[in-house]
């Protein structure tokens, strides 16, 4: 995973990474418009939340970010392979205070689980010494889930969940596979282009189109099988080549409601970009 930029703490401050993953949050939510996903001007193909509700949602988890990183600091010492058991209860905390705050609605449970990750891998590196970079903590995610997917997905013998059920019929392995590979989809697909862009919020519209045409999206199959997320991947690739507008969102916004489909799974990589972008810059 080399060849990412980073900061060395001998050298300068380390990234505030808890700070980075809130402000990601917010800057995902507000980003408009968004095919398919709440943001400034409506709320998508979700007919049980608001950009309101997001907004409570991220006031309510953004604390435990700075928990999951000290505990990673707290625990820098322990085999990676125990991180997340040591992490779990935490994580299930955020989560029920996500649920707490929507009333049952999950907003960010695929956000909690990957900017977590990479809050835990900041504490862990910095309270090893070592520099935090971008791609130190991809791989430092990576160590810390090495085997999750074969645990929980691959081992599964009955599917209770949705993610295990995807995986026994399509061989999807979502948000897990994403981080046991270091957020590979974000490495390989939009990292290298994050500053081909000045506009801010062009670059983060095209990232989220890129990760649309390449991210295997769980919730895309979940709602409309395997044809509605190659629609998508096709769509988000077709824009990308031809050049877009903001109409053209707009209009591929139109087309996802319609299909009730929703690119979920590339909101929560969009906010791990702009956190990498930001220790990558």
């Amino acid at each position: 995973m080399a060849g990412l930029p980073g900061i060395n703490p001998a050298s300068a401050a380390a990234p505030d990474v808890p700070s980075l993953v809130r402000q990601a949050l917010l800057d995902e939510v507000w980003l408009t418009p968004k095919p398919g996903l709440v943001d400034g001007a409506n709320s998508g193909s979700h007919r049980d939340m608001d950009l309101p509700m997001f907004l409570d949602s991220i006031a309510a988890i953004g604390p435990w970010f700075s928990t999951f990183h000290a505990l990673g600091r707290e625990h820098a010492g322990r085999g990676a392979c125990e991180m997340l058991r040591l992490i779990r209860p935490a994580g299930i905390a955020c989560e029920q205070a996500m649920y707490q705050a929507t009333q049952g609605v999950n907003t960010h449970k695929g956000g909690v689980f990957s900017l977590g990750l990479l809050s835990t891998a900041a504490g862990r590196l910095q309270g090893q010494g070592k520099a935090l970079s971008a791609s130190a903590l991809c791989s430092s995610v990576s160590e810390i889930c090495s085997g999750l997917v074969e645990r929980e997905l691959v081992a599964a013998r009955k599917a209770s969940s949705v993610g295990e059920r995807l995986y026994q019929q399509f061989g999807l392995t979502g948000a897990r596979g994403e981080a046991e590979s270091g957020f590979l989809t974000v490495r390989q697909h939009v990292l290298p282009y994050w500053q081909t862009e000045s506009c801010p919020k062009r670059r983060r519209l095209n990232a989220m189109l890129r990760l649309m045409a390449a991210n295997p999206d769980t919730n895309l199959v979940s709602r409309g099988g395997l044809a509605g997320l190659r629609y998508v991947q096709r769509y988000a690739a077709r824009l990308l080549q031809q050049g877009w507008h903001e109409d053209d969102l707009r209009q591929m916004d139109a087309d996802l409601i319609g299909r009730n489909l929703s690119p979920g799974g590339s909101a929560d990589l969009l906010a791990v970009s702009a956190v990498l972008a930001e220790i990558a810059a």
